[in-house]
């Protein structure tokens, strides 16, 4: 029986297809990984994975990082980081179809897949994909990519008994953003429950900025303590 079969993954808004062989019962996440090298699962893919929500996902996320670039030059500013909030998150557009999935190809940062190791999938096959701290700094990066800030406190909320704050502040440090994710990492920790030893390990690292939790906030509320602006009733 011949068990090579041909896989088209359509990417509608660029008017791409792309075309892979694969042996066997190749699984849709091993076949994502292979639309470009060194790529890995993140996002809403790793929590799924990591077993931090029931919720089986049709979007899978893959992080295929851009060569370095320097770092951005000049200081924050309160403005400029208000202006930035203001809008909507930006968002990959290229997705391909296949299967009844959508694949989405990120092209992240250049952080030499810091926090990126093999994990058994579904089907016991090895994929490479972020770690629960870096999917968790992820996610709050970004979190359109993993639901929205709800799923985000979800994730957080699942993630309490395995997660090292240590190794999550450690990885956040790497990875070198302008803006203070420490913040809203302290506000999804607090809002989650954790305990006050390993909130104040965050809240250590507050900034005189006043920060968001996500982009285009519509009703809003502060939290004085992780000096953060959120969504009303979160």
């Amino acid at each position: 029986q011949d068990r090579l079969r041909k896989v088209e993954f359509k990417s509608q808004a660029y008017q791409k297809t792309l075309t892979r062989y694969a042996w066997g019962d190749a699984s849709i996440y091993e076949l994502a990984l292979s639309l470009k090298k060194g790529a890995y699962l993140c996002h809403g893919t790793a929590v799924f994975l990591h077993g931090l929500t029931d919720i089986i996902p049709k979007q899978i996320y893959v992080n295929a990082e851009q060569s370095a670039k320097p770092a951005p030059s000049g200081r924050l500013t309160q403005s400029a980081l208000d202006r930035a909030f203001a809008n909507k998150q930006r968002q990959s557009n290229l997705t391909y179809e296949y299967d009844g999935y959508g694949i989405t190809m990120i092209s992240g940062k250049n952080t030499g897949r810091l926090g990126v190791g093999p994990l058994s999938g579904p089907a016991g096959e090895s994929l490479d994909v972020t770690n629960i701290e870096r999917t968790l700094i992820d996610i709050t990066v970004r979190p359109s990519y993993a639901g929205g800030v709800y799923q985000v406190l979800e994730a957080y909320r699942a993630a309490k008994p395995q997660v090292s704050v240590n190794r999550l502040l450690a990885t956040l440090t790497k990875l070198d953003y302008v803006y203070p994710y420490q913040q809203a990492i302290g506000f999804f920790m607090d809002r989650a429950g954790y305990d006050s030893s390993r909130l104040q390990l965050a809240h250590e690292r507050v900034t005189e900025f006043d920060f968001y939790l996500t982009y285009g906030i519509e009703n809003r509320e502060y939290d004085p303590k992780w000096k953060l602006f959120h969504p009303q009733g979160l």
